[in-house]
């Protein structure tokens, strides 16, 4: 490096630069920046890395979601980067849900220097801390100098390692969004000088240490066990296949097994005679209350296996990060054959009773998108009902990958999920509610001018279907819920797509909606038109006649 200290600006554009360099050693691949002035430096140190892909976004609270999809879909930290002011405090729902399920990101906002903070200087807010404790660290560094270049490195490494759970400390081993919040001043446009050496063959600075998990649990093969499996048990596959117990699965799990556990678990007479004596959660709990109200009401011994503390019920006997299996027993073989025999009178119920109702349904749309969907290809499905119906109705496919922001269970950013999710260069479907698709609207500005291969999938009836599920649906009068809870929009979905120059199918059969699913590159959006009343009436009818199967079985 050269001996003569460069400008402030230079300084700012080499301290970039670094970052960046030191993010892309670390596996980052993409960035998706929203246009400002304050993080001009960053903004081009980002675009002038060839190593990385990059995204200009219109809308900041877009832009963090779709990152947050190319993390769900590549396992590696993306980086969202705003200017200063209310532009960053955008970023707090995709922050929050990135916080809750565990999903890395270098969250980047530019900021004033310190001498403009509390001075009604424009566009500048208080952004030290800004999302609190939704994020594994915060990072203010202040404004770069050059005395300080010989930590430029450790600063970037240590953000991806954090982001990544493998920093220590608050991230605890579960990865998360990370915050660094970089001050700039004026003039903002510089040229990046020699970087500061990095590691000898292109290494990051900071490493994860291999180190050996203790601390697992033994589990005795013996009991009449179960495990529930949620997204990341893939990773725990073995020990689960060498227990021989039954697994209720959910869709992101990426396991086979137990598949209608919830219209199961609501016949009373086989919740109260096939009760566990032990259980092992593995990865995210499932969206069904049913089942996790009759798994805490088992008594039974709750193993969770996880990297962190997942224990909402306060039931859990034994909290491990792994655990290992007793083979000195075999499993009992009518237990699981009980369970499997169970599922397979159910799917047979569900399809009979499904192909006895009229016209197309939110339950036949979400087993179609996951019968359909090309083997490698990705599911983004939203929150409120579209999970369920996946949860409740739908096979199990292990050659394909389900997504779903369940950190914190919102349908904020969905859409722009999806986005993230295709953008990594994977065939895309999401299933998203009506409700859910207006709320992140933004998300369809130019989209028709990208290259993805996502198809969208909107199942519009008029406001929010799940609430008609609630005792408030009977408790109130319809005016008053409609009002309150149905929220009708009166919003034409389809045409809305169409105004953003995007391919639309309106599909009002099952053969429809299979030739929209078949056509294969661009971004189409099927539009699918239920009612909310008889969803509700098809589902109760798909649970009695779960019961009926099984209670004829018995």
């Amino acid at each position: 490096m050269a001996d003569v200290e460069p400008p402030p600006h230079d300084v700012a554009a080499t301290f970039c630069a670094t970052l960046v360099d030191e993010w892309v050693r670390g596996g980052v691949t993409h960035a998706c920046i929203s246009p400002g002035s304050r993080s001009t430096p960053l903004a081009l140190a980002l675009a002038a890395e060839s190593r990385l892909q990059i995204s200009v976004h219109h809308d900041e609270r877009s832009a963090s979601f779709v990152a947050l999809g190319l993390a769900l879909a590549t396992k590696r930290p993306a980086v969202v980067l705003t200017t200063s002011g209310t532009a960053a405090a955008e970023l707090h729902p995709a922050v929050i849900e990135a916080h809750q399920a565990g999903v890395p990101m270098l969250v980047v906002t530019a900021d004033r220097p310190p001498e403009l903070r509390h001075v009604g200087a424009p566009q500048t807010i208080d952004q030290l801390s800004l999302f609190g404790g939704a994020v594994r660290r915060f990072i203010e560094p202040g404004v770069a100098t050059w005395a300080g270049r010989g930590g430029w490195r450790s600063l970037g490494a240590q953000a991806v390692l954090v982001a990544l759970g493998a920093g220590g400390g608050a991230a605890g081993g579960h990865p998360g969004p990370v915050h660094l919040n970089l001050a700039f001043r004026e003039p903002l446009l510089g040229r990046s000088r020699e970087l500061p050496p990095g590691r000898p063959r292109n290494a990051p600075w900071h490493r994860a240490a291999d180190v050996r998990i203790d601390g697992g649990v033994v589990i005795d093969r013996a009991k009449t066990g179960l495990v529930v499996a949620g997204a990341g048990a893939a990773r725990h596959a073995a020990g689960i296949r060498r227990l021989g117990w039954p697994v209720l699965t959910d869709p992101r799990s990426g396991l086979s097994g137990v598949a209608h556990a919830d219209p199961i678990l609501r016949v009373p007479s086989f919740a109260t005679a096939n009760v566990p004596d032990t259980v092992v959660r593995v990865g995210d709990l499932p969206a069904s209350r049913v089942v996790n109200e009759w798994l805490a009401s088992t008594g039974a011994t709750q193993i969770v296996i996880a990297d962190t503390w997942v224990d909402p019920a306060r039931d859990a006997t034994f909290l491990a990060p792994t655990f290992s299996v007793d083979m000195s027993a075999s499993p009992p073989r009518a237990w699981l054959r009980t369970w499997m025999q169970a599922d397979a009178i159910a799917a047979k119920a569900i399809s009979s009773q499904l192909a006895r109702s009229k016209g197309i349904t939110e339950p036949v749309v979400a087993r179609m998108i996951v019968g359909e969907t090309p083997r490698g290809g990705h599911v983004v499905v939203a929150s409120s009902m579209p999970v369920r119906d996946l949860e409740w109705y739908a096979p199990r496919r292990t050659d394909i990958t389900v997504h779903a922001n369940r950190g914190a269970n919102g349908i904020d950013g969905v859409v722009s999920t999806a986005i993230g999710v295709a953008a990594s260069g994977v065939p895309t479907v999401a299933l998203v509610g009506d409700v859910a698709f207006l709320h992140d609207s933004s998300a369809l500005i130019a989209l028709a001018r990208r290259s993805l291969n996502l198809t969208l999938v909107v199942v519009d009836n008029d406001g929010g279907g799940i609430f008609s599920f609630l005792a408030q649906a009977e408790a109130l009068d319809a005016a008053r819920f409609e009002l309150l809870f149905g929220t009708p929009h009166g919003t034409d979905c389809a045409a809305l797509a169409r105004a953003h120059g995007l391919r639309v199918v309106e599909a009002a059969t099952p053969v429809a909606l299979s030739r929209a699913l078949a056509r294969v590159g661009g971004v189409t959006v099927i539009v699918v038109r239920t009612e909310r009343g008889a969803n509700v009436a098809l589902h109760r009818s798909l649970n009695d006649a779960v019961r009926r199967a099984l209670d004829s079985e018995g």
